[in-house]
């Protein structure tokens, strides 16, 4: 392995003549490179904030109004200040002294109102959501108004965190709302007896102490940017004492049908090197802000229009999650210049800067390759340590305190944390077959679910895995953000892929870098009490990953195309067949979790569906009685799809159920009451949880003339010991992907057979009877 390269500025020696300087210029050199990108990249930030702290103003605006101001107070002989540019000459400002100065900060102040106005105006228009019961081809009149203002006021070019002083703050439901709505949400769950029972807790939550709790969240809601995100990321990921691998990261997965090359090296060389690029895109805020994808609202064509929060954005590289006794905290750098890899037992730490420049891929392959090519053995206890990661986390904290807290541990822990990102070149070959699909994508998930309990460092934001063949993947922990912001991250490096391109060998373009300074092994010094420590958590995680059964079906039959020409959505098509499913499988309902995003809001995050209503229980009810597909069945479909549509509408515009009564009950825990209410709702157990991966930059693939590159999309472990995890997405129009996650332990799960066979029969049906929906 080629050592890292020690570069000296200078050295000296005394002799009897005085003291020899010796300079390195080529040290020094890097030195200046190295302060001129740095403040190259302060510079941007600031400009950067400046830029997004007006908008929609702009600094062409400035000019503009305090010219015209200045022409207009001169020409007309007029004063519009109303004597305000008079009294400035009072004051003891420098620029207040002069005629023209007062004229400049009359019109700055002209600048600056005309600036909130557009901003609160604008809040205004989006915090009306009247739109989405608006369909394409009979947009009311209100709706179109709308949509123009909204245009009118949001601007030119925005940046990726232009909106964010213009988007609501999320409201708070009304408790008898919210009430009514949960007890709507577990009737077909329960029988009369429960239901009636319930129903009762709840009349007295609504009449007694849940007012007083609304008027804390109502306070908070006022002087908070949301009222829920920050005691969601806190109580929800945060406080969470088991192991975040398996129970909160998640995974993504590469290319399903295409692989680009089979040589390790250079596939992290393109990898890394795009996302590189993706994060100085991110730095410079060059990235546009995302606007809402309608494609979830049926026959709604308002795309690139209405904004979404971009705050998550923000932690993305850089990041880690530090572990606690008690509560874990994020740490977030602003800047980065390494990343971290490990392979087969051994930490390394790579530069992604040389010459002042970010590294180009074939340099970035070079740099694995030497990694690739290192035989030395790990250190006692290396091999392992990042079983730390996927253990529970208070030995973790406790073990960190006393082993990694001074020393050389600690420069090779900050090492880690500190880098933008993880690497982890995998030893083994994963990858889709075509004669063995079932087998080669359940272990494709488990591996980057998981992997061997050690080979991830689960703490970090994200981490790439390459394999040994070639193949890819990512795996992301959740606290600092949900899955579409680091789904928009992979979908940009699959993009680029094909862009960068290979060689006929398989390598990246381009040539070595002959003077590049090599990777830099970390050397820790683990004792014997640590190594214990490092089993203990790896035997918990082993135990949690033998546990999971994951399961992936690429569906093929049909996909979106088919569904909207039923003039069905296809997210609430597959919600309801996942019902169906699970009812075949179980003989009864079970309580049943949907994400959907609040991102309309400020620093929004997810919010529940419940899937499983009263509507769409009537559909499978009839169903199950009689499989063939008659008029009467098909209009229940559409009744519950509708329902389900309508369900979602409420998620995303802040009148969902789940977040409400989840700060209800934070507030009653910090006021000491307990309320036997909340303490039941938020106990019942999510036996079905389901999540859509959305394809969010639909330009960057074109699956028309390029059907192959389709991504297998991602998944998730299963929230309840004796429930299902399902996670989809809608490719082009003829291909949906499911991951199913469950535990082998449980006697009521299994991801292999039960939801994929009970999935197929129905959809069968559907695609058997398709055109019988226009004639309903």
């Amino acid at each position: 392995m080629a050592e890292a390269h020690q570069a000296v500025a200078f050295q000296f020696t005394v002799t009897p003549d005085g003291i020899d300087l010796h300079l390195c210029h080529e040290a020094l050199r890097q030195v200046y490179l190295s302060g001129l990108h740095s403040w190259k990249k302060r510079f941007v930030r600031f400009k950067n904030g400046v830029m997004t702290g007006v908008y929609p103003g702009s600094p062409a605006g400035f000019m503009i109004v305090v010219v015209s101001y200045m022409s207009y107070n001169k020409y007309k002989m007029l004063d519009p200040s109303l004597g305000l540019v008079a009294k400035l000459g009072h004051l003891p400002l420098a620029l207040a002294t002069q005629p023209h100065g007062r004229r400049v900060l009359v019109g700055t102040g002209l600048w600056v109102t005309i600036i909130m106005i557009m901003r609160n105006v604008l809040k205004s228009l989006l915090s009306w959501h009247g739109w989405m019961q608006s369909r394409h081809g009979s947009l009311t009149l209100s709706t179109r108004v709308w949509l123009f203002l909204v245009k009118l006021f949001s601007g030119r070019k925005p940046m990726l965190y232009s909106f964010q002083n213009s988007l609501p703050r999320l409201p708070v439901p009304s408790v008898k709302d919210t009430c009514r709505r949960y007890l709507e949400s577990v009737r077909p769950l329960m029988n009369d007896e429960q239901f009636e029972r319930m129903t009762a807790l709840s009349k007295d939550f609504e009449k007694n102490l849940g007012p007083r709790l609304q008027w804390y969240l109502k306070l908070k809601s006022w002087w908070a940017s949301n009222y829920v995100s920050d005691w969601w990321e806190e109580y929800i990921y945060l406080r969470g004492r088991g192991p975040i691998m398996v129970n909160s990261n998640y995974y993504a997965m590469d290319f399903l049908y295409v692989f680009p090359t089979s040589v390790q090296a250079a596939r992290a060389g393109n990898a890394i090197h795009s996302i590189m690029l993706y994060r100085r895109k991110l730095d410079r805020a060059q990235i546009k802000p995302r606007m809402f994808n309608t494609s979830r609202i049926p026959g709604l064509m308002l795309l690139h229009t209405i904004p979404m929060c971009s705050s998550q954005y923000e932690r993305m590289f850089n990041t880690t999650r530090v572990p606690g006794v008690e509560t874990d905290t994020i740490q977030h750098m602003n800047e980065s210049k390494h990343i971290a890899v490990y392979h087969k037992g051994r930490f390394f730490k790579v530069w992604m800067f040389y010459d002042g420049r970010l590294l180009l891929p074939r340099e970035i392959e070079q740099q694995m390759e030497r990694i690739l090519a290192d035989k030395s053995e790990p250190s006692p206890g290396e091999e392992k340590l990042a079983a730390l990661t996927a253990g529970e986390r208070t030995p973790w904290a406790k073990a960190r305190d006393a082993h990694f807290s001074r020393g050389k541990n600690k420069l090779c822990l900050d090492a880690i944390e500190k880098a933008a990102f993880f690497v982890t070149l995998d030893d083994t070959e994963q990858r889709y077959d075509a004669d063995n699909k079932v087998k080669s994508l359940d272990s494709y998930a488990k591996s980057l679910l998981h992997g061997k309990c050690y080979d991830r460092w689960f703490d970090k934001s994200f981490n790439i895995i390459i394999y040994k063949n070639g193949t890819m993947g990512l795996n992301a922990e959740h606290s600092w953000a949900d899955a579409p912001i680091v789904g928009h991250l992979w979908e940009h490096v699959l993009s680029m892929d094909p862009k960068l391109g290979y060689t006929e060998e398989g390598h990246c373009h381009g040539k070595q870098h002959p003077n590049l300074p090599g990777p830099q092994r970390l050397q820790w010094d683990i004792s014997a009490e640590c190594q214990e420590v490092i089993e203990s958590s790896l035997t918990v995680a082993r135990a949690l990953a033998d546990d999971v059964d994951c399961h992936i079906i690429p569906f093929n039959e049909f996909g979106k195309g088919l569904i909207k020409s039923c003039r069905t959505s296809p997210d609430a098509f597959i919600q309801i067949a996942l019902q169906l499913a699970h009812y075949r499988d179980k003989g009864k309902f079970c309580l049943t979790y949907e994400a959907s995003m609040t991102r309309l809001f400020r620093e929004g995050r997810t919010e529940t569906v419940r899937s499983c209503t009263m509507e769409t229980c009537d559909f499978v009810r009839a169903m199950v009685r009689d499989e063939t597909v008659s008029f009467s069945r098909l209009r229940l479909l559409k009744v519950a799809a509708e329902k389900h549509q309508n369900m979602y509408r409420l998620a995303m515009t802040g009148e969902g159920i789940d977040r409400h009564l989840f700060c209800l009950y934070v507030v009653s825990k910090y006021l000491g009451e307990d309320s036997a209410f909340l303490k039941e709702v938020l106990s019942e157990p999510w036996r079905l949880s389901t999540s859509q991966t959305p394809l969010q930059q639909v330009e960057l693939f074109d699956l028309v003339r390029h059907p192959e590159l389709v991504s297998s999309g991602g998944g998730f472990g299963p929230v309840a010991d004796d429930g299902y995890g399902v996670s989809y997405i809608i490719l082009g129009d003829s291909l949906i992907n499911f991951h199913i996650s469950s535990k082998f332990s449980s006697p009521e799960t299994v991801s292999r057979a039960s939801l994929s066979d009970s999935f197929y029969l129905f959809t069968g049906s559907l695609n058997k009877f398709s055109s019988l929906f226009n004639r309903i």
